[in-house]
């Protein structure tokens, strides 16, 4: 099983992950602790055509998040 973390101003997510995948897309299942409460879901990642990544996560009988990620082309280091 992966782990991962999750940190944002409303608080912490630590949990593990069991990963499914084929050449563009990823699921997975997840169940861990947010701030000692035990908590779990489902999510998806999918590598678009225009190389940017759609990403759902969604927490069983509860929230849900979409994002889409995509990469900087700018060449100025940060």
């Amino acid at each position: 099983m992966n782990e991962m973390a999750i940190l944002s101003s409303r608080g912490a997510l630590q949990a593990g992950l069991d990963i499914e995948h084929s050449r563009a897309s990823i699921g997975f299942t997840w169940q861990g602790f947010d701030e000692m409460d035990e908590v779990s879901g489902d999510g998806s990642a999918e590598l678009l055509d225009d190389g940017s990544i759609e990403i759902e996560f969604a927490f069983r009988n509860g929230d849900k998040a979409d994002l889409t990620a995509r990469r900087n082309s700018s060449s100025t280091a940060c």
